[in-house]
């Protein structure tokens, strides 16, 4: 089946996978579930309850992070497949506190692995929860860094302008 093979292949080119077998990504590919959104349409929106407890992988389409100031929306990063959304949820935390939406700018496709799913590993493939979660961080990790680059360069673009923009 196509979508069978666009996860697996989604899962190959991820972060979240780097350390598993073939038949560990296969294994996990049979837990997830493939969602499709239409252009302009919202796939996670700060405090919305529906995928709290799920890990968003970008499987196809454009999908853009923003996040509103000012009174307005402002993209924050690109998507590409493989890029995770949903990891504070995911891993039990206040989804409430989440500030930044995920969006799809054209028909896409999103990977949809669920908590409870994935947790019931714990006991059959305590590998594959381990390495997943190395993966979770190390993904975040880049995100952090990118972050503190970017507040770098902005900091010294301030310094050099003397704050005159």
């Amino acid at each position: 089946m196509v979508t069978d093979d666009m996860v697996i292949q989604v899962l190959r080119n991820s972060t979240l996978t780097e350390e598993l077998r073939d038949s560990e990504i296969e294994h996990l590919a049979s837990l997830i579930a493939v969602r499709e959104f239409k252009a302009g349409e919202s796939i996670l929106e700060p405090g919305d309850p529906s995928l709290k407890d799920a890990l968003l992988i970008h499987g196809s389409g454009d999908v853009e992070v923003t996040a509103a100031t000012g009174g307005e929306q402002m993209t924050l990063h690109l998507l590409k497949p493989g890029d995770l959304a949903g990891i504070i949820g995911f891993v039990g935390g206040n989804v409430l506190q989440i500030s930044a939406a995920v969006v799809a700018k054209t028909d896409s496709k999103v990977l949809v692995l669920e908590r409870t799913r994935f947790e019931s590993l714990l006991n059959s493939q305590p590998a594959i929860v381990y390495y997943v979660m190395r993966g979770i961080v190390r993904y975040t990790h880049g995100i952090v860094r990118r972050m503190n680059m970017q507040s770098v360069e902005m900091s010294n673009y301030i310094y050099r302008t003397g704050g005159r923009f």
